[in-house]
Formats: C-alpha cells, structure tokens, sequence
C-alpha cells in the first residue's frame, strides 16, 4: 500500500510539472481529460484540476458499477494529479521553454507519470481509466488506446484554439504515447 501511494505521489507530480512547466507556458494541447481540462483553461480560464475532476466523474460511475478495483485505485490517483495541477500552476509563469524542447520534456515526463499511476492500476484522470477498462476487456495495450483518445482531444483542440501550437502538440503526444508503451511494455515483463 505504501508503495502503491508513493507511485502515485511520483507520478502525478510528474503529470503536473510536465503540464505546467512545459505544456501550459507554449499553450500545447494534451490528451485526454487533461488536454480538456487544458482546453478550458484556454479558452474559459477554468483550473484545470478541476476540470479533470468533474468531467471524470461520469467515468468513475462507470467504473463503481463494472471495475470496482479500477475506481478504488483510480480515484486517489485523479485526486492526487489534480490538485498538483491546479497547486503548481505558477509554475507555468516562472518561464517557457522552446517549443519542441518542451512538446519532448512534457511528454516525457507526463508519459512517465501515467505509467507510474498505471502500473498501480491508477490513472491522472478519466481517460486513463477507460483506457485501463478497455484494454482488460480487449487485451489491446493501454499505451495505444490513450494515444488514440489523445488524438481525438488534440484535433478538437485544433478546431477550437487557434493560436495552439498543434504540430508541437501531436509531437508532445505521440511522446507520451511512445513513453507509456515503452514503460508498461516493460513492467508488463
């Protein structure tokens, strides 16, 4: 239990200083929960934590009625992650890096952090954990379903923020994609 609860910790601190120091100061666009919760603070200025948070809910009715375990290990994580998002937010005003150093360092460090989250059966947010459900029912890996739901954010963030650095984006999340397969490929062994 320890051990689980400091992956988690690892993790989502991770996800938020690979968001807030990378990601938010060269407005990339995430995947997932994340990317819309980034996309409304784009656009509506909303804290992104919080998005997160409301917008996982329906998920995690999901998951309490079909994969009880998945929402007992997922709901720490999606706490945890958020409120380090929202709490390391002036982080993003220290200072920018360039864009394709950060779409590779936030992608890193972001798929890093999933994987730590998933290797405890936890996940940063909704997305995650629909990604964990399908995959045990499918046994298509994890790493390649988060890529797919994170393309889908990205383009709908392309429509919606014109000024989104859309490019550095995909390179950011096929980095994240990339990161998890290789990490929960090789805890898998």
């Amino acid at each position: 239990m320890f051990n689980k609860m400091i992956l988690i910790i690892i993790g989502s601190l991770l996800i938020a200083l690979g968001i807030n120091v990378f990601v938010i100061p060269n407005h990339l666009i995430d995947g997932g929960l994340i990317g819309i919760g980034l996309i409304s603070k784009y656009i509506f200025g909303y804290k992104p934590g919080l998005t997160i948070i409301v917008l996982s809910l329906p998920i995690y009715l999901v998951a309490w009625y079909y994969a009880r375990p998945y929402f007992y290990n997922g709901i720490h994580g999606l706490l945890v992650s958020s409120f380090l998002i929202d709490l390391f937010h002036p982080l993003s005003h220290i200072s920018s890096y360039p864009l394709f150093i950060s779409s590779l360092s936030g992608g890193i460090l972001i798929g890093v952090g999933i994987s730590f989250m998933l290797a405890t059966k936890s996940s940063a947010g909704g997305t995650d954990l629909l990604a964990l459900m399908v995959s045990r029912k499918t046994n298509i890996n994890v790493g390649i379903l988060i890529f797919i739901m994170d393309t889908f954010v990205i383009l709908t963030g392309w429509l919606l923020i014109p000024n989104s650095h859309v490019i550095y984006s995909g390179i950011m999340i096929i980095t994240v994609g990339v990161t998890t397969f290789v990490m929960t490929s090789i805890s898998a062994k």
